[in-house]
């Protein structure tokens, strides 16, 4: 089969490579239909690259159509239209139990002290390859593969696989009271959808802040109230003057370790990038520290008492963070993978709609044929040819 594999920083391929196959009783094989570059990817296409071995199949956002299935599968057969969770979880564990699908204990990487396997993302979390193939194993799928119905186009439901989730679960971090305040800081895919979520789940102004003017116009489009970075020279102190000079009632941090203004932190993942893995593992498991400039202004932005609710991805050990203002303002942060599945019965009532309250089928401003996936990363990354959300066909 094709599969789009990485082999080294900035450069990734589509390549031919062996099929996958049924390895245990409770696995699936899925023929891919639709995938798509998420933005956590970009972290392995520059930062997270010693954690990677050439000819490693990225990508965690998949959905297809069930080709065979393990003796112990048993709610999806041969033929049925399925989205996968990035997260893989056997759904029965004390964690699963609770809902932390991603800290199963099944599939925790113990070894490398991590939550529970991901598909596609590094030996981190397991080295599972991922979707952005023709073709996906999909391990413990006697629970994780959500059955979808035939009708609508695949980008209705393919977000269910992360961002959708992801950006639902951080709107129910955030804790926004009915008719409160809430900011979005990066509107990329999930910040898109976390703003859209806010209105749905009754924030009474949601306000979204970005500088890509794309992404500005996209959350506007969708009646988002909108704060250009580059207009500002304080967005924290801008968003606290917009709000009565309280601060948002909570706060969605969207974009992760890899934030614009913050050049000094960009300098050293850039310095850690140029040393052999054996040199660069050590120095990001035990010294990485990440580009903090979203994640201070969200700090900085939410009112006293009010919640940060993190939703970028972050890899830094000795991150400075202000703790006597977070301790002064008494602060609530709540952070984490996203638990997918805990999440998927209250929202896929809203992805049936045919009104499409949510605007999943206007995300994806690039369809590529999978051919085409380096140039899809190039773009997303680069933020060229007002790319906001690249989604792959096989």
């Amino acid at each position: 089969m094709k599969a789009l594999t990485w082999q080294g920083k900035r450069d990734v391929r589509v390549e031919e490579v062996p099929d996958p196959r049924i390895e245990k009783p409770n696995d699936a094989i899925i023929k891919v239909t639709s995938t798509a570059i998420c933005g956590s990817d970009l972290h392995l296409y520059e930062v997270l690259g010693p954690y990677l071995t050439p000819g490693d199949i990225l990508g965690h956002e998949p959905m297809g159509i069930v080709e065979e299935v393990g003796p112990e599968v048993t709610h999806i057969k041969p033929g049925d239209r399925v989205v996968i969770p990035f997260n893989i979880s056997c759904g029965h564990c004390w964690m699963c139990e609770r809902g932390l699908y991603a800290q199963c204990e099944t599939t925790q990487v113990r070894e490398q002290g991590k939550g529970a396997t991901l598909f596609g993302y590094t030996s981190l979390y397991g080295a599972v390859p991922g979707g952005q193939a023709e073709y996906l194993r999909v391990p413990q799928a006697q629970f994780g593969p959500i059955p979808v119905p035939d009708e609508h186009s695949d980008q209705r439901f393919l977000y269910l696989s992360d961002i959708l989730p992801t950006a639902w679960q951080g709107v129910k971090f955030a804790d926004v009271p009915d008719g409160g305040t809430l900011a979005v800081i990066g509107l990329g895919p999930v910040g898109q959808f976390a703003a859209r979520i806010g209105r749905q789940l009754g924030a009474g102004r949601v306000i979204g802040v970005d500088l890509v003017p794309e992404r500005l116009a996209l959350a506007a489009a969708h009646g988002i109230e909108t704060l250009d970075l580059r207009e500002v020279d304080d967005v924290a102190e801008t968003l606290i003057e917009l709000t009565g000079g309280r601060g948002p009632d909570g706060v969605v941090e969207a974009v992760g370790m890899e934030a614009h203004g913050s050049p000094a932190a960009k300098t050293a993942q850039a310095a850690v990038g140029l040393l052999p893995d054996a040199l660069a593992k050590p120095l990001i498991d035990r010294m990485a520290i990440d580009r903090l400039d979203a994640l201070h202004t969200a700090v900085k932005a939410v009112r006293r008492g009010g919640t940060v609710s993190i939703s970028g991805v972050y890899g830094g050990e000795i991150d400075p963070m202000p703790m006597m203002e977070m301790f002064d303002r008494g602060i609530t942060m709540r952070m984490g993978q996203c638990h997918v599945k805990r999440w998927i019965d209250e929202i896929l009532p809203l992805v049936l709609d045919s009104s499409d309250p949510l605007g999943t089928e206007d995300l994806a401003t690039h369809v590529l044929p999978l051919a085409e996936a380096p140039h899809g990363y190039e773009i997303f990354q680069a933020k060229d040819d007002a790319c906001v959300k690249v989604v792959l066909q096989p």
